[in-house]
């Protein structure tokens, strides 16, 4: 299932929601510890896990940019900012596992945004499947799977809201 766009007065609201067979500890380890991490998201490196402390994102051409971690709550809320957007990874206990909420608060749909979006679902597929013990053959085919949905589901947004 596509992530749910939701319309907000300075832009809208990625919503993606899992419910997976894991405890909330398991699923928080693979999104805060670097040696999980970098197995689903290569880029990333957290360097300081508390509230103004920062997650890196090294770029492909060696630089690399700071995100702030704009809210910690150990084991269930963990936020940062993703340039102009914010990216927000919620955990719940459930009866035999965990909800997982990521939510991207985006500034503006652009062009871009559909990529992001299957980006960000393809991570959460990717966590799963290692969580699960296995591995995604291809990243790459699975995301033009998913991109042409997120094309869609953001040209349905925009046509529903536009002015």
């Amino acid at each position: 299932m596509i992530a749910e766009l939701i319309k907000t007065e300075s832009g809208a609201i990625a919503r993606y929601e899992r419910h997976w067979k894991y405890s909330v500890q398991e699923v928080w380890a693979w999104l805060t510890e670097n040696d999980k991490l970098s197995n689903w998201f290569s880029e990333l490196e957290v360097e300081e896990l508390r509230e103004g402390g920062a997650i890196i994102f090294h770029m492909p051409d060696g630089t690399s940019d700071k995100l702030t971690i704009t809210e910690l709550k150990m084991y269930s809320v963990l936020e940062f900012t993703w340039w102009e957007n914010k990216m927000r990874f919620e955990l719940s206990p459930e009866s035999g596992g965990c909800m997982l909420v990521l939510t991207e608060t985006l500034q503006e749909i652009t062009d871009h945004t559909p990529k992001d979006l299957a980006g960000w679902h393809m991570c959460l597929e990717v966590i799963l499947a290692l969580l699960n013990g296995r591995t995604i053959e291809s990243r790459a085919e699975e995301w033009k799977i998913w991109y042409e949905k997120y094309i869609h589901g953001v040209q349905e947004f925009n046509s529903e809201n536009a002015d």
